[in-house]
């Protein structure tokens, strides 16, 4: 049944993320998830003892809403596992006070938007690959990235997250591409997991 559990994470995350719980429920409710749920990235054997995934404090400057321009063109990220390479488009780059930021479509079937970053805390305060804002293939909608009239956009860091790779080997995840990948540490969002 590891499939079927692994759609009820996916429906339970985007209940999670499409949620009214204020940033400290929505944290403690996904402590929750990954202590108890069987498709929970974390080892089986670390989910008796979990107290809770380690975080930076809220910070309200971690808020930002962004003017997006156009981009074009697409990347393949080899994922190192079964799904093999995956096909990113351009949609656009993000002009964010961090920098600038490329926001991906994922080409496969039925697509989604995906946002990783890699800034200045990844390898010491964070993982060291990088984070996701959103990753809408997974249920990520609405709290990390928001699209605003205009062609802007609205990025809460404190909704950064560690990709799954981040708990357990067997997961294999895509990481943050040259291009997002900023110079500035961004203390907001999920610190690493070790």
């Amino acid at each position: 049944m590891d499939d079927l559990d692994v759609q009820d994470w996916r429906e339970r995350v985007a209940r999670l993320y499409l949620s009214d719980l204020d940033l400290a429920g929505f944290r403690a409710a996904r402590d929750e998830l990954f202590r108890s749920h069987p498709s929970s990235p974390l080892p089986a054997a670390d989910r008796p003892g979990f107290t809770g995934l380690r975080w930076f404090p809220p910070d309200p400057a971690a808020v930002v809403e962004a003017p997006l321009r156009p981009a074009s063109g697409t990347e393949t990220i080899d994922t190192g596992g079964p799904d093999g390479v995956v096909r990113y488009r351009r949609v656009a780059v993000a002009e964010t006070p961090w920098g600038p930021l490329t926001l991906w479509w994922i080409e496969a079937y039925g697509g989604g938007l995906f946002l990783p970053l890699r800034d200045a805390t990844c390898g010491a305060e964070a993982y060291g690959g990088g984070r996701y804002l959103t990753d809408t293939v997974k249920g990520t909608f609405g709290r990390g990235l928001t699209v605003l009239p205009g062609n802007r956009v609205r990025l809460d860091a404190n909704y950064l997250y560690n990709p799954s790779c981040a708990y357990d080997d067997r997961w294999a995840c895509p990481l943050a591409p040259p291009e997002n990948r900023v110079d500035v540490p961004i203390r907001a969002g999920e610190r690493a997991y070790h």
